[in-house]
């Protein structure tokens, strides 16, 4: 099971910091998840530029030119934000029991760890 999920806040650990124009530190909203490759895609990360051959639509708009997109990083270099100390911590996991109509289900569902920070 993932510890990382589509629409999840996360923070990104590593890399160079925002005074010397990197990510580390910064956070946003899970855009994409590529399990195949451990990638995700964050919102307002690592944007690059790509440039997209110029086209004409059906009503004679141009399109293409430079565009700026987020780019794919690694999984292990984000962690989930925990909604209420909004700092980056580690994932558990947890089997509970829910009784729904009447029908006892056992679901596997994630928590955020003690973060160690706000002892």
């Amino acid at each position: 099971m993932a510890n990382i999920k589509k629409g999840d806040l996360v923070q990104v650990i590593t890399g160079a910091t925002q005074a010397r124009g990197g990510d580390r530190g910064k956070q946003g909203k899970v855009l994409s998840v590529n399990t195949e490759t451990n990638r995700v895609v964050v919102e307002g990360v690592n944007y690059v530029t790509k440039h997209v051959r110029q086209g004409q639509t059906q009503r004679g708009t141009k399109t293409g030119g430079i565009e700026t997109l987020e780019a794919a990083i690694h999984i292990s270099n984000v962690a989930l934000v925990d909604p209420e100390t909004k700092k980056p911590t580690r994932v558990g996991h947890r089997n509970e029991e829910v009784v729904k109509d009447g029908v006892k289900k056992t679901v596997r569902v994630r928590y955020a760890k003690k973060s160690g920070k706000d002892l």
